[in-house]
């Protein structure tokens, strides 16, 4: 198997892991009354699967991207080119222009 297939796949067990620490945490200190709600309607159980299933998806493809980033070479500079910004021509200095607004309109009644 290749390498970042590998890296992958460890990655959304890592964050479908994460998920469900998430989703435990967020039922057992019953955030937003999550719990009784969960457990007193007929489509909690789907409501808990579906909490978990989309937060992993999240979880694991930010798992994998901060391993991606950190791979990133660290003998090359970062940052971009420090280029100096050109210095400003006389002909492209801003100049004020006066703009009169039309005049209001009297409201008839």
């Amino acid at each position: 198997m290749p390498k970042l297939i590998r890296l992958y796949i460890l990655q959304v067990f890592a964050g479908f892991g994460l998920s469900a620490m998430f989703v435990g945490m967020l039922l057992y200190l019953n955030v937003g009354n999550l719990w009784h709600l969960v457990t007193h309607t007929s489509g909690g159980l789907i409501a808990v699967v579906m909490l978990f299933m989309f937060n992993g998806v999240v979880f694991a493809g930010v798992q994998f991207s901060i391993t991606i980033m950190r791979m990133a070479d660290k003998d090359t500079p970062s940052g971009g080119k420090r280029d100096e910004l050109p210095v400003m021509q006389p002909s492209l200095i801003p100049i004020p222009v006066a703009a009169k607004a039309p005049a209001k309109r009297e409201q008839s009644t």
